[in-house]
């Protein structure tokens, strides 16, 4: 059963969005653990961390400092997958709690500040890598850009290679993988550098065994002056995205059919950066508006691919 628009799964029940965390600067990649049923995300400004429990809504902090880490993600064994601003770098939380350093270099260079990731059945960890981390001291450290372009990566788990996947977006950013891992999505903010750079989702054919994208499409265009920064899948396909830093009214997610149809929109009192589902269920969004961590019960299940 579904409330609101036709065919927009967005709300189960009696439709309302929970504010169930507030007292952030920038909240970031949200990412679920089913095992201890909480969700991790970022608080980029504040180098930390935090934790949302979901079994009493306890907040607390899981890392600081986090090396102004932005997106997250879960890998197949359950490990947590971060992208930190201030190490340039991708890192892997072991069942023990150690942190293995993935990637931190390319040719020899440093990465830029890499931003997002999405983990294939194969174990590889694609992900992307633009400049907002190195451009001021407010999220990372400010520092001049070594790779001569903003690229999308894959790490190889069985060699240990880094390679460039994709190297023409002004800035790659979100990044997620349809439910069956032949598509491949990824956000362009390049909008943020100047007027006539794109502020759309573009769409890959993947191909996992042979660790490459094909047949770029723009998936969806976004409202300029707004950008996308973060996305999920459901298991039907569609995809569900945030929207910010632009007109107030359209701040929260948006929700394409996998045609790249608008369903529907949820509106946040902030912008959003970024969002996951969760849940025993799989059926509660989670929603990371700047100060504040929102969710909303959905007629649908997330993907829940990493």
């Amino acid at each position: 059963m579904s409330f609101g628009p036709a065919d927009f799964p967005a709300f189960a029940g009696t439709m309302a969005v929970e504010r169930v965390a507030t007292g952030f600067r920038w909240a970031e990649g949200p990412v679920y653990f089913p095992a201890g049923r909480y969700v991790l995300f970022s608080d980029i400004p504040n180098n930390r961390i935090m934790r949302f429990s979901e079994d009493d809504g306890h907040v607390s902090v899981y890392r600081q400092p986090s090396m102004n880490s932005n997106g997250n993600t879960i890998d197949r064994e359950g490990r947590l997958i971060t992208c930190e601003h201030a190490g340039r770098r991708v890192t892997r939380t072991e069942l023990d709690g150690s942190i293995t350093v993935i990637a931190d270099k390319y040719n020899g260079k440093r990465l830029n500040s890499p931003n997002d990731a999405v983990v294939t059945s194969d174990g590889a960890i694609w992900f992307t890598d633009p400049v907002y981390g190195i451009g001021g001291y407010y999220e990372g450290v400010k520092a001049e850009p070594e790779q001569e372009k903003h690229n999308v990566y894959r790490f190889d788990p069985k060699s240990g290679e880094v390679k460039v996947v994709v190297d023409d977006f002004v800035e790659p950013n979100g990044i997620t993988l349809s439910p069956d891992e032949k598509k491949l999505y990824v956000i362009d903010t390049g909008f943020t550098d100047g007027p006539d750079n794109p502020s759309h989702i573009r769409v890959f054919d993947l191909d996992v065994a042979g660790g490459k994208m094909s047949n770029s499409k723009v998936f969806a265009e976004m409202p300029k002056p707004s950008i996308t920064d973060g996305m999920r899948c459901d298991t039907e396909g569609r995809i569900w995205c945030s929207v910010g830093w632009g007109d107030p009214n359209e701040d929260g997610v948006r929700c394409y059919t996998s045609g790249g149809d608008l369903l529907g929109k949820i509106h946040i009192p902030e912008t959003v950066a970024n969002l996951c589902f969760g849940g025993q269920q799989r059926n509660r969004l989670y929603i990371c508006g700047s100060t504040s961590l929102y969710a909303v019960y959905t007629s649908v299940q997330g993907a829940m691919k990493p």
